[in-house]
C-alpha cells in the first residue's frame, strides 16, 4: 500500500532531526539489558555508579564529582589497609584459641579482634599488664588507634625472640611507627629493638626528619634518644668551631694536588656555603667562617702568586719545568678567583679591593708574563668590576679609581684571551660591569679612562672590552646634560645647547 504525502513529509522530517541530532536512531541504539544483580560484599570496595562526562558541568556537577573521586579514594585506601591487616594476622604466631580476647579499632570504624596469650601480653608490656590486672577480665579494647595495622605488627613482635632479625629490611617510616606504639603500651623490648634499628640503619633527608620529629614528640629516656642524634648532634666535647673546620677545608681545596678533584670540591663547597646564606637568613646559622680566616687564606694565595710570578719572569724560556711553573701561575690565580667568589658572596669583599688595588709589585710581574698564561689573573679584576657595578661591593671612590689605575690596562691586554680561552666568564658581563664601575667616578676621572679606552678600542676591536654605554653616558653627562653646583652646594640644570 502506498504511503500518503503527508506519511513521506513526516518521515522526512524524522530523517531530518535524526541526522541533526535532534533525537536517537532507534535502529542504532543497543536494547536496553537487564541489570545485574548487586552482591553485598563487605570485604569488596562498595561500587560508585558511573555516568557520561559532560562537556560542560556545572559547579554542582564539579563539586559532586569531586566528593565522589575522594569518597572512592577513602573507601580504597581502607580496603587496601584491611586487606594488609588481614595478611599480617595470617601470618601471625597468635594461638587458635587464646585467653585473651584484644580488639583493636580505628578512628573510622575498622576493627580487628584476636585471640592471644595473656601471659605474653603480662611480660612484655606494662600497659597489658596493668590492664588485665586491674580489670581481672580476658577482654580489652584499644579505640581510636592511628593505624590498626602497625598495632597488630607490634603485638607480632611481642611474639618474636629476636626482634632486631624481625625488623630487619623494614622502611625507616614503619619502624617509627611501630616505635611509637611499643612506647605507648610500654613494650620496652620493642622500643630497644625500634632505637638500636634507627640507630644502625642510614636515613633519606625525609626520613631524618621523621625521625627527629618522632623522638622529640615520644617520652622516651635521654640516653635512648642522644644515641641516635649523635649522627646529627655533636656533642660539646668533641664538637669543633665551625670557622675551624671550614678552615681546613678550604685550605685542603686550595693545595690539592688532583686538579679534577680541586674543581669539583669547589664547586660543591660553594654551593652549600650559598645554601647556607640562603636558609638562614631569617635565623642565625651555625655556619660561620670570619673575615680573618678568608683573608689569612687570600694573603698566602697572593703571597704564592707573587713568587710564582717572580720565578717565571727570571727563568730561561727553555727550561723544563716552565710549564709547570706557568701552571702553578694559573692554578694560584683560579684558586683566587674562588676565595673572592665566598667573599663577594659573604658580603666580605670590600677589603679585598683595597688589598688588590695595592699590588702594584704584581701588576708589574704580571706585563712580564705571555698573555695566555697570565690571564687568570685579570679574571680577578674582572669579577670585582662586576661586583663594584651591581653594587654587591661598596667602597670608596679612591679606592675605586686606584684598582682601575693598578689593573686596567691588564684587563684591556688580557681580554682578548679571556674570552677565547675561559668558558667560565661572561663576556657582555664584564663589559657592564667594567662600564658601571667607571661610572661611579667623578666625571673628570670618567673622561680620563673613557678617552684611553676610545684611542684602544679603535686600534683593538673584539680584543678590547666594548663599553660603548658606558661612553654614551659619559657623553651625555658632559656634553648634552650639566649640572652646575653653586657655593651653598645646590644643584642645578642646564641643557647644553650650542
Amino acid at each position: 500500500m502506498a504511503s500518503s504525502p503527508n506519511n513521506k513529509s513526516k518521515n522526512q522530517l524524522v530523517s531530518t532531526m535524526i541526522k541533526q541530532g535532534f533525537i536517537s536512531n532507534p535502529y542504532n541504539s543497543p536494547s536496553p539489558s537487564p541489570s545485574p544483580p548487586r552482591v553485598s560484599n563487605p570485604t569488596s570496595p562498595t561500587q560508585i555508579p558511573t555516568r557520561a562526562i559532560n562537556p560542560n558541568p556545572t559547579l554542582f556537577e564539579i563539586m559532586s564529582e569531586e566528593q565522589t573521586r575522594e569518597s572512592k579514594h577513602s573507601l580504597e585506601s581502607r580496603h587496601r589497609a584491611r586487606d594488609r591487616v588481614f595478611k599480617v594476622l595470617a601470618d601471625a604466631p597468635f594461638p587458635a584459641v587464646g585467653d585473651v580476647r584484644l580488639t583493636i579499632a580505628a578512628r573510622d570504624g575498622f576493627k580487628v579482634s584476636m585471640d592471644v596469650h595473656g601471659h605474653v601480653l603480662v611480660e612484655r608490656s606494662r600497659f597489658f599488664a596493668e590492664k588485665l590486672k586491674r580489670n581481672g577480665s580476658h577482654s580489652v579494647e584499644i579505640l581510636d588507634c592511628d593505624d590498626v595495622e602497625v598495632y597488630v605488627e607490634t603485638l607480632v613482635l611481642m611474639y618474636c625472640d629476636d626482634l632486631k632479625k624481625r625488623l630487619i629490611g623494614e622502611h625507616v617510616t614503619k619502624v617509627l611507627g611501630l616505635l611509637k606504639v611499643a612506647s605507648a603500651i610500654m613494650f620496652d623490648d620493642g622500643v630497644l629493638a625500634c632505637l638500636e634499628y634507627l640507630e644502625a640503619v642510614p636515613w633519606s633527608q625525609q626520613e631524618e626528619e621523621k625521625v627527629v620529629s618522632h623522638l622529640s614528640q615520644l617520652q622516651l629516656p635521654d640516653s635512648a634518644a642522644d644515641n641516635i642524634l649523635q649522627r646529627l648532634v655533636a656533642e660539646p666535647s668533641t664538637s669543633s668551631r665551625s670557622d675551624d673546620i671550614l678552615q681546613r677545608l678550604l685550605t685542603g681545596v686550595l693545595q690539592a694536588k688532583d686538579d679534577k678533584a680541586r674543581r669539583e670540591m669547589k664547586k660543591v663547597i660553594s654551593r652549600l656555603l650559598r645554601e647556607n646564606s640562603c636558609n638562614n637568613k631569617s635565623h642565625e646559622s651555625n655556619l660561620d667562617i670570619s673575615r680573618d680566616t678568608l683573608y689569612h687564606l687570600c694573603h698566602k694565595c697572593l703571597t704564592s702568586l707573587i713568587l710564582c710570578l717572580s720565578e717565571a719572569t727570571s727563568v730561561d724560556d727553555n727550561r723544563q719545568d716552565r710549564g709547570v711553573l706557568m701552571g702553578d701561575i694559573a692554578r694560584e690565580a683560579d684558586n683566587l678567583q674562588w676565595l673572592v667568589d665566598i667573599l663577594i658572596d659573604r658580603k666580605m669583599g670590600d677589603e679585598f679591593v683595597k688589598l688588590w688595588a695595592e699590588q702594584k709589585e704584581l701588576s708589574v710581574l704580571h706585563s712580564k708574563i705571555p698573555t695566555m698564561y697570565r690571564h687568570e689573573i685579570s679574571k680577578i679584576t674582572a669579577q670585582l668590576c662586576v661586583a663594584i657595578g651591581r653594587g654587591n661591593l661598596l667602597v670608596p671612590k679612591d679606592v675605586r679609581y686606584c684598582l682601575l689605575s693598578t689593573w686596567l690596562e691588564s684587563l684591556y691586554d688580557d681580554f682578548g684571551w679571556m674570552k677565547r680561552a675561559g668558558r667560565s666568564i661572561d663576556k657582555n658581563l664584564v663589559e657592564e660591569g667594567l662600564g658601571q664601575t667607571i661610572l661611579t667616578l667623578p666625571l673628570a676621572q670618567q673622561q680620563t679612562i673613557l678617552l684611553n679606552w676610545f684611542d684602544r678600542f679603535l686600534n683593538k676591536g673584539d680584543d678590547c672590552p666594548n663599553i660603548q654605554r658606558a661612553f654614551e653616558v659619559w657623553w651625555k653627562r658632559s656634553f648634552v646634560k650639566q649640572y652646575t653646583v653653586d657655593s651653598e652646594l645646590q644643584l642645578a640644570l642646564c641643557d647644553y645647547t650650542e
